[in-house]
């Protein structure tokens, strides 16, 4: 959208939402704008960045050109097929987008007239290769060819074609069309050319219900929840969008460059697969009963475990597997709202980071309870990575939130290597797998001593950020929720309250407060990570807070967009920042739904539930 006064402003970063087909994932606005977008593949350069720069990034405009007085847009239920309907004073249009699943890396987007005659209006202005490289524009039959020569020297090409006629300006294609009420017009964005109109017309229509039908089919596959359903389908599938269904990778989000900080440098590139990311989305998948998603990905690990042998895993690769993502920033682009840099690849994979191999195995575990004892082969595999963290789970490192600041001994990555040995003894012991019993089980023995006597700090009555600080961090909230420690114990309901003194307003939580102590190296006061804001509603739930947890949990829905979609962080005014959709927020989403929802239901099939209907709070906390 444009603002009169001044030049072209970016569609809010919550007013978005998202198709996909497993390969890559579009951002469609509320106002009809496709305005960010990577092409081919998820991770790989954009053809529409207009939301980091509405001048020169690009975008694909589609909307009802006269009386629009407010726009609405909603899932077809049970699918990522988006809707955006254009309201105005004279009738309603409205334009439907999805991504076929059928490997053809199309976009379809089809208008219709719902009430009284509409006209809609294209406008559609690609921008290759992150807006650096000029594309060429040329008509063919029944639309235009966009052609485009890489900074890597790759020629590449897409073609547009419409049911109405376009033109070509500069390196615009724009084109409108009027529509009495009932009709119908389409435009398909495809990478191959198509010889005739009729072909794509037919493929418009078919594709629209198996589209429809393959996410009602995914969806029917799942157990879900009692209350809370809707929300939690969404989140589902949304996680599916981050998948790749060639690979078996997952991304942590759909975009780059969206600030953790408005005007500040925190401005990521998260269309990459963290170990981390995927292995906590694993787990909330497989809680609701998808389990194909955890073998594909256990396989693409795998695949690079034997690559990296016996030096354990990277907390990151490319959606294809590769390893190398080197941080460079695009200073052409402005930025959302002038956040700047915008940076593309992402450092932060030659980190070391040892939490991984407990987000890892604990994911494995889940998946091994529902499919079985795991293959031999990838046994094997996974004794060798535990027998390499037996001499190496005492490293320093970055952290579970991957501090640019010197490596620390993290609670984070202490708690979750005592998850790895913990898992791993599990599988070993209740699938009869050879492994080292004794040596795994002192090592995480050891952990555990470690964590209870060395990041217990008296003084303030909680387990602390890393050894030997004062700092607290949100990760301590996955303390019960790994079952690491009895939600009962006094030193855990004693470091809930810390939490809930020093990190929670509400119903949201910052992950931690950057001080002298714990500088994560970098500027500016970043907002609350909704993330941590489900992990401490698990958390209150585990520890008997049900009614208290139910009641953040609801009000928490209340932050999400008009989609129920979430960024990975709310600023101090509730708006979405960071990349979006943010896999981490939606996946711990699901898990806080899922044990609310059997808390309520005084569910005991689950071996960590304890019934507290209601727990007193002497001191007032809560």
């Amino acid at each position: 959208m444009s603002d009169p006064q001044g030049p072209p402003v970016p569609n809010r970063i919550a007013a978005h939402g998202v198709i996909g087909d497993m390969k890559t994932i579009a951002l469609v606005a509320q106002d009809g704008t496709i305005d960010f977008f990577s092409y081919p593949s998820g991770d790989g350069p954009t053809l529409f960045a207009g939301l980091l720069d509405p001048n020169k990034g690009g975008n694909f405009a589609f909307h009802v050109v006269d009386g629009t007085q407010a726009y609405r847009q909603i899932y077809l239920p049970d699918t990522n097929i988006l809707i955006s309907r254009f309201l105005g004073d004279d009738g309603i249009g409205e334009i439907c987008d999805y991504m076929p699943i059928d490997g053809s890396g199309r976009i379809v987007r089809r208008a219709k007239a719902i009430v009284n005659r509409q006209k809609f209006a294209l406008s559609v202005s690609p921008r290759p290769d992150y807006a650096r490289v000029e594309p060429k524009l040329r008509a063919v039959q029944g639309g235009v060819k966009v052609t485009w020569t890489s900074t890597e020297g790759k020629d590449e090409a897409v073609y547009l074609y419409a049911s109405f006629p376009l033109s070509i300006e500069g390196t615009d294609i724009v084109g409108d069309t009027e529509l009495e009420e009932g009709e119908k017009c389409w435009v398909v964005l495809c990478p191959g050319f198509v010889e005739n109109l009729p072909v794509v017309d037919r493929y418009v229509s078919r594709s629209f219900h198996e589209t429809r039908d393959f996410w009602h089919k995914w969806v029917n596959r799942g157990t879900y929840p009692t209350f809370w359903r809707e929300l939690v389908v969404r989140s589902a599938l949304t996680l599916k969008l981050l998948t790749s269904s060639e690979y078996g990778s997952i991304a942590a989000a759909a975009t780059f460059g969206l600030p953790e900080v408005l005007g500040g440098e925190r401005n990521w590139d998260y269309r990459y697969c963290w170990v981390r990311d995927a292995a906590f989305t694993l787990y909330a998948l497989s809680r609701l009963g998808y389990y194909d998603e955890a073998e594909a990905f256990i396989h693409f690990l795998m695949e690079r475990a034997v690559e990296t042998g016996e030096s354990g895993l990277q907390i990151m690769y490319r959606m294809d597997g590769t390893n190398e993502m080197p941080e460079c920033e695009l200073d052409h682009l402005d930025g959302y709202d002038g956040s700047k840099p915008v940076r593309i690849g992402n450092a932060a994979y030659q980190q070391r980071q040892m939490d991984i191999y407990g987000e890892f195995l604990d994911a494995l575990y889940i998946s091994t309870k529902a499919r079985g004892k795991p293959a031999y082969s990838v046994w094997t595999k996974i004794s060798r990575l535990i027998d390499w963290l037996c001499g190496s789970w005492h490293l320093p490192d970055r952290g579970i939130w991957e501090s640019r600041g010197e490596p620390k001994e993290y609670l984070s990555s202490r708690l979750m290597c005592w998850v790895a040995f913990d898992r791993a003894l599990r599988i070993a012991e209740d699938h009869s797998l050879p492994a080292d019993i004794l040596r795994w089980r002192a090592e995480r023995d050891e952990i555990q001593r470690t964590i209870l006597e060395e990041y217990w700090n008296p003084d303030i009555g909680a387990f602390t950020q890393f050894k030997g600080s004062t700092s607290l961090d949100a990760v301590v909230l996955l303390m019960p929720l790994v079952k690491f420690i009895n939600p009962r114990d006094p030193m855990w309901t004693s470091t809930l309250k810390a939490v809930r003194s020093h990190l929670v307003r509400d119903c949201l939580v910052k992950r931690y407060i950057n001080t002298q102590e714990n500088d994560d190296g970098l500027e500016g006061e970043e907002g609350a990570f909704t993330i941590c804001s489900f992990w401490y509603v698990e958390a209150l739930a585990r520890t008997g807070y049900i009614a208290e947890a139910r009641l953040l949990f609801e009000k928490l829905h209340t932050y999400g967009n008009h989609l129920g979609l979430f960024a990975e962080e709310l600023s101090s005014a509730g708006d979405h920042l960071g990349n979006f959709p943010q896999g981490l927020t939606h996946l711990s989403l699901i898990s806080a739904a899922i044990w609310l929802d059997r808390s309520l239901n005084g569910n005991r099939k689950d071996p960590g539930y304890f019934e507290f209907k209601m727990m007193e709070d002497p001191d007032g906390i809560f």
